[in-house]
């Protein structure tokens, strides 16, 4: 017997039982195509955390200061430690590109008739955050070197509007839009609160308007961290500051937080200075981790259609026993009989795959367009792997019918109807 007969004999086996191998294949292809979509789509949010973290910016390095009691000099939290933080840095600027206050704060913005309070928050097709009201944030004048933005018109954040306490603020692309539609905002006056801040300058826009993280970190408005007390508002206490490198990235947390512990003991208050993307690595191993439990989940179908594989497989075996005799009765070995059996299981869980492989491109593709606007095809290895494990399956399901069959005795088989 060639090489190629056993494959001809089992797709003439698999394509005779056309409905009974249709329903065989579906069960396998289920359990593929479910599998490779839902790694595909876990892959589409790492790279969604991902590209919000290179719009902030690589090299980030978080700190926060908390202070719940007074210190001898009377300092307390937010803006008294943050003139020390800043002049520390100053000297750290072989390491350090800048430092600023990031805290977000709420407030009623008012520009002609036109509210903050008044903005709903609008949604695209895909349910995606498009347009409400702008997120404000307390910055020095360092803040947009510390979150990757340019300058699109006017100036930033100077020292002198944080030392002088001026009411001025710089926006975002789509804050800019929102408030003033066309027209040019620089020297436009804006109510915070009541309090008259003056539009100094607007950042460029990260990308296309359309993408719902990019529009989301346009969509601000940016104040010196002194006008906290213009708006009787609390202190700033979280800090970012932006590294050169990643090796400055590490020397600056290991000066940093040493620093802050001797200005602020424990008794005094509580300060933390870790890299920015610890928490993009913990994003990354929780989606890693959910990822594995809806994988092992969905493999569960792949179980279910193993187990059909193989009863399907000891039902041909049946159907197929008196052709076995006759194999063995004419000089036919017990391992052609294995091969011949695991062949044809082994091509039926391999279509399978190939079902499911296509299945699970198609449902990745459309999961990733509407929940990510971009198309995400399944890694190279995902493919194989996923077409692999349908063939073992097959081998491995196939093998005790396979075993079976080759056991029979050729007088017995053929005595059968």
């Amino acid at each position: 017997m060639s090489i190629l007969q056993p494959f001809k004999m089992a797709w003439r086996s698999i394509v005779g039982k056309k409905g009974r191998s249709t329903l065989t294949i579906l069960s396998i292809f289920i359990g593929i195509a479910a599998v490779m979509t839902i790694v595909s789509v876990m892959e589409g949010m790492k790279l969604q955390v991902m590209k919000q973290f290179n719009a902030m910016g690589a090299n980030r390095i978080e700190v926060q200061i908390e202070v719940y009691s007074s210190d001898e000099s009377g300092n307390s939290a937010g803006v008294d430690y943050f003139p020390k933080l800043y002049s520390y840095c100053q000297g750290l600027k072989k390491y350090v590109v800048g430092v600023t206050p990031v805290s977000e704060f709420s407030a009623t913005v008012v520009y002609g008739f036109k509210s903050s309070a008044s903005m709903e928050e609008k949604f695209d097709k895909q349910n995606n955050l498009i347009s409400g009201p702008p997120k404000l944030y307390y910055g020095s004048d360092q803040y947009s070197a510390c979150n990757n933005l340019t300058l699109a018109k006017g100036r930033d954040l100077t020292y002198l509007d944080i030392e002088k306490y001026n009411q001025v603020c710089v926006l975002g692309a789509t804050a800019a839009k929102e408030f003033f539609g066309g027209s040019n905002p620089i020297g436009q006056v804006m109510q915070v609160n009541g309090k008259r801040f003056t539009v100094v300058g607007v950042y460029a826009s990260h990308g296309k308007a359309s993408d719902q993280v990019i529009n989301q970190m346009d969509n601000i408005i940016v104040f010196p961290y002194t006008a906290s007390r213009t708006l009787e508002d609390t202190a700033p206490s979280n800090y970012i500051i932006k590294a050169r490198d990643a090796d400055s990235m590490n020397k600056t947390v290991s000066s940093v937080g040493p620093y802050l512990k001797r200005l602020i003991p424990e008794n005094i208050g509580y300060t933390q200075v870790q890299a920015a993307d610890s928490w993009q690595k913990y994003q990354n191993e929780s989606l890693t981790m959910i990822s594995r439990v809806l994988g092992g989940i969905a493999a569960i179908s792949l179980l279910v259609g193993g187990i059909g594989i193989m009863n399907i497989m000891l039902v041909t075996v049946t159907e197929r026993t008196r052709e076995i005799g006759i194999r063995r009765a004419i000089g036919a070995q017990r391992s052609s009989i294995v091969v011949q059996f695991l062949i044809e299981s082994g091509m039926l869980c391999g279509v399978g795959g190939i079902v499911g492989i296509v299945f699970g491109t198609c449902g990745s593709i459309i999961l990733s367009r509407l929940m990510y606007q971009t198309t995400i095809l399944p890694m190279l290895w995902i493919t194989v792997a996923a077409f692999l494990l349908s063939v073992m399956l097959g081998v491995l399901f196939g093998s005790y019918p396979a075993a079976k069959a080759a056991r029979l005795q050729p007088v017995e088989a053929l005595r059968a109807e």
